[in-house]
């Protein structure tokens, strides 16, 4: 008997060959969820606004296996069938959509939410000691409500959240209401912006509001009552790094302004979401270690949440981009400079394996030091080549052109030849498409 090749289905991001969704590209979420934190129960029911892209008759959403589905409707009809497999969650219906036709799909679904395993560890959805955290990046994002989750389907969102009180729920956007009723609060945020899937959050915590000033931007934080006064010392740079930033990237890309959390937890590393950077209690640090950290995640307003790498093999255009934003922040604020840094981490990628592809890693690689470092140095190569003047209106025209929007490496590579007298190839080969470590 002749045995076929069993078919698998397309792939969209190698990296992630189980991630993302064809035939329907999202616009909107509408997000109404309840959590208990004591029984780590999430409840929820998800619009997804859409539009088919193709004839489409069945499609899949991604969703955690944690996660149990209920209720299906499709254009405000049952569909033929629902599935739950592979965390995906596949639909059928009864009759085709043409391409074009619009979408609106409801999903009802309640669980135990817990991270999704990944060759980089747990990501997404987790409890602490006494709230919760969403840390969606690469995939997590299904470990909490279903989407199409990748870097390169933006959307935008209202996440409306009811949570115990007194816990206050922090997630993306405008904080547009606050309503309480018997022992429950609901917090209504709306993310008008594009924004991809691993970089909405949720974050619920015995929190205190905190308001920034003296910054260009408006900035607020939540933290825990106990750490409030190590956060003023650890973060009161802060509005200085955005000023200086607004200055050399272009305006910051968020109507709504920028707020930390800070978890009363110690977090392994601080993780960046649209508009919110999320630290933990170690990192409210009187002695300054944790400066280049809070540059770092707020350079990634401008260089991975506005402007994100439409497939993760390139990444380094949100690491490299945010290590140099250290530098920078370095260079300003009295510390080594730029140049320095570049000569100290250089010696440190001399004494590392050479076997790393700056423009393609590997999945397994797309975290490693040597990608944030080798970026950032690339960064600083280019800049002594253009000159700065050159160099910095490169960048703000780099967040401006692709402002809530996707890029790929070709697209900075192409955009830098107009800021060049000389050809750029030879130190792109170099530096990007080559595993050697070129000469500084």
């Amino acid at each position: 008997m002749k045995k076929h090749p069993r078919r698998h289905a397309p792939v969209i991001d190698p990296y992630l060959p189980g991630n993302g969704n064809f035939g329907y590209r999202v616009s909107r979420y509408d997000l109404d969820l309840a959590y208990k934190v004591n029984a780590n129960r999430l409840s929820g029911a998800v619009t997804i606004t859409a539009t088919t892209l193709a004839s489409l008759q069945t499609f899949t959403l991604d969703l955690s296996h944690a996660l149990s589905v209920s209720k299906v409707t499709v254009n405000g009809r049952r569909p033929e069938s629902f599935r739950t497999s592979h965390d995906k969650l596949h639909v059928t219906l009864g009759s085709a959509l043409p391409a074009g036709a619009a979408l609106s799909i409801e999903v009802r679904y309640a669980g135990n939410p817990r991270p999704i395993r990944s060759m980089w560890g747990e990501v997404g959805f987790e409890e602490l000691t006494n709230g919760a955290l969403v840390a969606g990046q690469p995939n997590g994002a299904a470990s909490w409500f279903p989407c199409d989750d990748h870097p390169s389907a933006k959307a935008s969102y209202r996440i409306a959240i009811s949570t115990d009180n007194p816990y206050r729920a922090v997630a993306n956007g405008e904080l547009t209401s606050k309503r309480t009723r018997a022992a429950m609060t609901t917090w209504t945020y709306e993310q008008a912006e594009p924004t991809s899937t691993y970089l909405i959050t949720l974050q619920i915590g015995m929190y205190d509001e905190h308001r920034m000033t003296k910054s260009p931007v408006p900035m607020k934080a939540a933290v825990p009552h106990r750490l409030r006064h190590d956060f003023e010392h650890a973060f009161a740079h802060q509005p200085q790094m955005m000023k200086l930033f607004v200055k050399l990237f272009g305006p910051y890309p968020l109507a709504t302004g920028y707020t930390v959390v800070v978890t009363d937890d110690d977090l392994e590393i601080p993780l960046e979401a649209q508009g919110i950077s999320i630290f933990g209690a170690n990192h409210c640090d009187r002695h300054g270690k944790s400066e280049r950290l809070i540059a770092h995640e707020l350079a990634h307003q401008w260089f991975g949440n506005s402007v994100t790498a439409r497939r993760w093999r390139d990444i380094w255009l949100h690491e490299g981009f945010a290590c140099y934003a250290e530098w920078l922040w370095s260079e300003e604020s009295g510390g080594r400079s730029a140049d320095e840094w570049a000569k100290h981490y250089y010696q440190r990628l001399a004494s590392s394996r050479e076997d790393l592809l700056l423009a393609d890693p590997g999945p397994r690689d797309m975290f490693d030091d040597r990608v944030y470092k080798r970026g950032a140095i690339t960064l600083h190569v280019l800049r002594r080549a253009i000159g700065d003047d050159a160099f910095f209106d490169l960048l703000r025209d780099w967040t401006t052109r692709h402002r809530h929007a996707t890029a790929v490496t070709d697209d900075f590579t192409g955009l830098a030849a107009k800021y060049s007298e000389k050809p750029l190839r030879p130190l792109w080969q170099a530096w990007l498409y080559s595993t050697a470590l070129p000469d500084l």
